[in-house]
């Protein structure tokens, strides 16, 4: 685990000030990866939707920028930042951010399905630019075209593979968190982000499919207006978050969630995925709070995510 001391944040701005020099948009981040501004909107009722529009800072992704001047001014009102998101999706670059697991909890690790989505799409990986988090799992970096966006999601392609796209963001390189060091992988500090693969590509942007819920399949006579339920598969998301071990308990909450949710039965599921993460040592309020975070993402997983670090 990194030491968290009194250099930390000046090597954070350090580091934010040479990837937006790279043309990487940035902003500081706190040692548990979120935004280390706060809204100006905290408090609202109800709610703000802005996103910079006000012209003040604590908006998040929304903050970033390569401007060295505006970095300087993010870090000097954050003083206690001790790392640097990048914002996916913007120009020059257009970043796509590959996030592998190496969860063994999921059955296989997310660099092998990868490479199974690879072969069964026929495509390769070129070499790119890979960080290696704190966990043991990395993040590629890869481009996109002008006229692609492409939506975060959690587990879609495979258990254990996480995207960030248009409104995510990545914990960049040299980045210190509770949990450790973001570090570039050797051999890779010379590489600049590749054009992600056509065909990769196809499978980040295909439109997702509609929910299937047992009310949407029965559709006989007096069936009509009746409450979604989960089949089988939300059995197997609880047995899934029930397995959790510390340190993954959130992890698998959240992405069981988001398959709930995008299978249409999520708000059904809420209340049996709170009681199993109970189970495993996660309090209510933390468990609560994954599952509304992961409603929140399916419901814009063809805009944009707002609690996407990586």
């Amino acid at each position: 685990m990194a030491t968290i001391d009194r250099q930390t944040p000046t090597l954070a701005l350090a580091h934010a000030l040479a990837a937006a020099g790279r043309g990487l948009p940035v902003f500081p981040l706190s040692a548990t990866k979120l935004p280390a501004l706060r809204s100006p909107h905290h408090g609202e009722q109800p709610p703000a939707h802005c996103r910079g529009e006000c012209g003040l800072p604590g908006h998040g992704v929304h903050d970033a920028t390569t401007d060295p001047a505006a970095v300087r001014a993010l870090f000097a009102a954050a003083p206690r930042a001790t790392g640097y998101g990048i914002a996916c999706g913007r120009a020059p670059h257009r970043l796509i951010g590959i996030d592998l697991d190496v969860d063994p909890a999921y059955g296989s690790d997310a660099a092998g399905a990868l490479r199974q989505l690879a072969l069964q799409h026929l495509f390769t990986i070129p070499p790119t630019v890979t960080v290696l988090t704190p966990s043991g799992g990395r993040h590629l970096w890869l481009t996109g075209p002008a006229d692609a966006t492409v939506p975060n999601s959690a587990g879609r392609l495979a258990p254990g593979i996480d995207i960030r796209g248009s409104g995510g963001y990545l914990v960049g390189p040299g980045s210190v968190t509770a949990h450790g060091r973001y570090r570039l992988a050797p051999g890779t500090a010379h590489l600049t982000p590749a054009p992600c693969p056509r065909a990769l590509l196809r499978l980040l942007t295909q439109p997702r499919r509609p929910p299937t819920t047992t009310a949407a399949r029965n559709t006989g006579p007096g069936t009509a207006g009746a409450t979604p339920t989960p089949d089988r598969r939300g059995e197997g998301l609880i047995q899934f978050v029930l397995a959790a071990h510390e340190g993954q308990r959130n992890t698998r909450l959240f992405w069981a969630a988001c398959r709930a949710y995008e299978h249409g039965f999520g708000d059904t599921l809420a209340d049996a995925l709170t009681a199993a993460a109970v189970r495993t040592g996660l309090p209510e309020h933390e468990a609560r709070a994954a599952i509304a975070s992961a409603a929140r993402l399916t419901s814009r997983r063809g805009g944009e995510e707002t609690n996407g670090a990586a």
